[in-house]
């Protein structure tokens, strides 16, 4: 395999986004009279997006949401989380260096989040990470989104880079769903936001630390 791209997912990958969702989701809950989920409750239900969050932490204490009103709690929460998304996130230990590494061997790198595209830029620079890519793909700039495949394809496309010659780097199901559709191998790291343990999801490698990113992709390169 002849590597020429990385593409990575956001939260839970690259950066420990969760106690600013959930600083969010609780002032949201809070203002509707709400319980608020502990964190690592909020932990499971990151990944499809913040509409997503915020129906699930009302599933979580039995309520159930209208499509239009969670519209409008989604349009707060967006505006909220959107103006300071870097409070309390954090690059999982190692993740500047090893992005600096792959950017040293000549790779192009990528993000494929869920996450809209201007908080997501916003946390990326705030983090000094924002340099390290060259296309950053949020769930709102594309007609689809992971899992469909179509975000991922879209995402290759930015970059200029095939799928024979890429890589996929996530924490989720999403994360495997879309590296399958496409033929692209998949790493998945340990410690990001998933209900089901990453080593069960049928990713071709599982990290626990970023900085193991390097070893796994030589060795996926070395396989036939």
């Amino acid at each position: 395999m002849e590597l020429e791209a990385v593409v990575f997912d956001l939260d839970g990958t690259l950066v420990e986004t969760a106690p600013d969702l959930h600083a969010v989701l609780a002032e949201l809950l809070v203002r509707e009279g709400l319980d608020v989920p502990p964190l690592e409750a909020v932990r499971g239900m990151i990944g499809d997006g913040a509409r997503e969050l915020i129906r699930r932490a009302y599933a979580w204490q039995g309520c159930r949401l209208e499509e239009e009103r969670l519209e409008e709690l989604y349009g707060w929460f967006l505006e909220r989380y959107t103006a300071e998304p870097a409070r309390a996130s954090l690059p999982y230990p190692g993740v500047p260096e090893t992005l600096d590494a792959l950017r040293a061997r000549g790779l192009r790198l990528g993000v494929c989040t869920n996450k809209p595209q201007l908080p997501s830029e916003r946390l990326l620079a705030a983090l000094g990470l924002k340099r390290c890519f060259d296309a950053i793909l949020g769930g709102d700039v594309v007609p689809v989104r992971k899992p469909d495949p179509g975000h991922l394809t879209a995402t290759l496309e930015a970059l200029g880079a095939p799928a024979r010659a890429a890589l996929m780097v996530g924490d989720s199901r999403n994360d495997v769903a879309v590296a399958r559709a496409l033929g692209v191998p998949c790493v998945l790291v340990s410690f990001g936001y998933t209900p089901v343990p990453a080593r069960e999801l049928g990713a071709d490698r599982v990290v626990d630390r970023f900085d193991e990113l390097l070893r796994a992709l030589d060795e996926l390169a070395a396989s036939p």
